[in-house]
């Protein structure tokens, strides 16, 4: 690998310090430090030095998100073409991943391409260096986006994330929103009939007779009061083989993304767990009211245990709430905050049978409340250890 060292190092001359490209140096520096370890380090203070560094944490999270979406581009095929008649005896595998890549890839270009440029743009205006945080929103916006999403509803979400949600803030590591979810907050309000329906969630649905995309969340939210029927089994939940956006559907593969980044301790398992108590909590309480003489829905009567495998639930709450900038910072901030997210998505669910899904409002509405859980947390913090200093204060008069 010496001679690409050699090549790069040839390559960037003109755009060090004091020649004539200077100014385009963040671009082409961030070339290298994706290719190589930066070559700079902390020399004096009080750091942690180890071989992580915001690169291979952006990575991980990468890794993680593999299963979800090799699984997504499956299912996104597999959705369309087991409703055809000439697919009645099964449908090959391969078949249905190429239909669903077909699909997916060029949404992962463009929400790269678009999000980069942004982001070398703002660099080279700012004059600092391109942060790696869009490896990772740049595969989580196309991944919670549904399959037939316009290209250039895309490339607009990628826009307002960036620009709005995470550049207006100061960049990487100052915003108080989760940038994903930014995008598909913005498609969802600016674009309600490419982003909610039956027909949206499964691959041409819309253009050719016989498909259906209807979802569960769909059909109970539509079904009004007493327990709706649900065409998919447990199995067919929490493996995944149901409608919905491209990646959040199989809670085996989001729950094999969350092994990756708890061993690794890149995500808060504290708020992973507490996320889905929260969403237990409450599913349990709306399945406890008919018991209470309250008339409930079909969404409060749906299992419990079934709210947290359907949706994009489990997909939040791993890969959403879990960014280590938006989520509150404190380990007792974190059991409020996740438990809160999963409590709040739950019940905007239930309480929105227009937007069933509620995941994504809880937890953009908990990112916004994060600084305050960690202020009250250390508050409360400060005054326990005050309130000892003075117990410990007065035994020693006391002895004295």
């Amino acid at each position: 690998m010496e001679w690409i060292r050699q090549k790069l190092d040839k390559f960037r001359e003109p755009f060090n310090k004091g020649n004539k490209f200077e100014k385009y140096a963040p671009a082409i520096n961030a070339l290298d430090t994706f290719l190589y370890t930066p070559n700079h380090t902390t020399q004096k203070g009080a750091h942690v030095r180890d071989a992580v560094d915001l690169k291979r944490t952006m990575i991980t999270v990468v890794l993680a998100l593999v299963p979800a979406l090799i699984f997504g581009m499956w299912n996104g095929g597999y959705q369309y073409l087991h409703q055809l008649p000439e697919y009645a005896d099964g449908v090959p595998f391969l078949e249905a991943f190429m239909h669903g890549a077909w699909k997916i890839l060029p949404m992962i270009a463009v929400s790269y391409g678009v999000g980069l440029g942004i982001e070398f743009a703002f660099a080279i205006f700012r004059g600092h260096e391109v942060n790696e945080g869009y490896l990772v929103t740049g595969l989580l916006i196309p991944m919670i986006m549904p399959i037939d999403i316009p290209l250039w509803m895309v490339a607009l979400s990628v826009i307002f994330a960036v620009v709005i949600g995470k550049e207006a803030f100061g960049g990487t590591g100052m915003n108080i929103l989760n940038p994903a979810l930014t995008a598909r907050a913005f498609a969802f309000f600016a674009y309600p009939t490419y982003m909610s329906g039956n027909q949206v969630w499964v691959s041409e649905a819309t253009t050719v007779d016989g498909v259906s995309g209807e979802t569960i969340l769909g059909t109970l939210a539509s079904a009004g009061k007493g327990v709706a029927e649900v065409p998919y089994s447990v199995m067919d939940m929490f493996s995944g083989v149901i409608p919905g956006s491209i990646a959040e559907t199989s809670t085996i593969c989001v729950l094999a993304g969350a092994l990756v980044l708890v061993l690794t301790k890149v995500g808060s398992w504290r708020i992973i767990l507490s996320g889905f108590v929260g969403a237990a909590v409450m599913a349990l309480i709306f399945n406890a009211l008919p018991n209470m003489g309250i008339e409930g829905n079909a969404l409060t009567n749906f299992p419990w245990y079934q709210h947290l495998i359907i949706g994009g639930l489990s997909f939040g709450i791993v890969f959403m709430a879990t960014d280590p900038v938006s989520a509150a910072q404190t380990l007792r901030g974190k059991w409020i905050y996740g438990f809160l997210i999963g409590l709040f998505g739950v019940m905007i669910r239930v309480f929105n049978p227009a937007y069933p899904e509620g995941i994504m409002l809880a937890i953009l509405l908990m990112n916004v409340f994060a600084p305050v859980i960690d202020h009250y947390v250390i508050e409360a913090n400060i005054n326990r250890r005050k309130k000892r200093a003075v117990s410990v204060s007065g035994q020693i008069k006391t002895a004295a």
